[in-house]
């Protein structure tokens, strides 16, 4: 790997991700939904702002882009073309090559938004707010289909690869998870281990594909005690992998 990526915290819960080369003392950030914090954070590393990655368009992805483009001068600003203040607009299967040979690979994944994209260079994964940490965004433009779609793209991706959510949901998912698979041993374990984690300050990110395959119930919509907990709480007939997968969704949105 020839970077570094440091979290950085913004509003609530998001993660503005920063990817950092060093040795050219130069860095990308990926959804940067505010300025100052980022501004910060190269001036103590000593780092100058090359690019800014942009998922989708809801503002606490965006709200920083004009402020950071504005203070640093020549910076490119790569996503959807929907997006006011993207210089590169991309799609699907385009590549962007930053800190001048990291290549990410563009892949679109609509559901939470239907402009949404994530990025994927040497085994990391910017994927916004499409996959959580056992757990997947919620479906604000998209449908049910369009959403399992994106996830199976980001499920086939190398099981090392380490995925970077935007945000920080992964204590709430699990427990969304845990009733929805309750008997999911590595989903007991793991909710221990992110507990301890969060205790102590630290991110629970980054996840892994393979992580995620084993934990997240919206990877995990063949398992057997999933279909019949999806299956009692709504009384379906129909339990195809898009009813079970769209009924678990629904049931995610009403989880207190």
């Amino acid at each position: 790997m020839n970077f570094e990526i440091h979290p950085i915290r913004a509003f609530t819960d998001n993660y503005i991700w920063v990817i950092v080369n060093r040795h050219q003392g130069k860095c990308v950030v990926v959804d940067p939904g505010e300025s100052d914090s980022v501004q910060r954070f190269m001036q103590e590393h000593d780092l100058r702002l090359e690019a800014v990655l942009i998922t989708h368009h809801h503002w606490d992805h965006t709200g920083g882009i004009a402020a950071l483009c504005a203070r640093n001068k020549g910076v490119s600003c790569y996503g959807p073309g929907t997006i006011k203040g993207v210089s590169h607009p991309l799609s699907d299967g385009d590549s962007v090559t930053v800190l001048k040979d990291t290549p990410f690979k563009v892949i679109a994944v609509p559901g939470h938004t239907m402009d949404h994209i994530a990025y994927y260079s040497d085994e990391s994964l910017f994927c916004g707010d499409t996959l959580f940490s056992c757990g997947c965004g919620r479906l604000f433009e998209g449908c049910p289909q369009d959403m399992l779609n994106s996830l199976k793209k980001l499920a086939s991706l190398p099981k090392e690869t380490s995925v970077y959510c935007a945000h920080e949901y992964t204590l709430t998912n699990i427990r969304f998870a845990l009733t929805a698979e309750p008997n999911n041993n590595n989903l007991i374990k793991y909710k221990s281990h992110i507990e301890d984690v969060i205790n102590q300050g630290h991110p629970s990110l980054p996840s892994t594909i393979e992580k995620e395959m084993q934990l997240n119930p919206f990877l995990r919509c063949t398992q057997k005690t999933i279909i019949e907990n999806v299956q009692k709480r709504y009384s379906l007939e129909n339990i195809d992998e898009l009813s079970i997968f769209a009924h678990l969704r629904q049931w995610k949105d009403d989880f207190c």
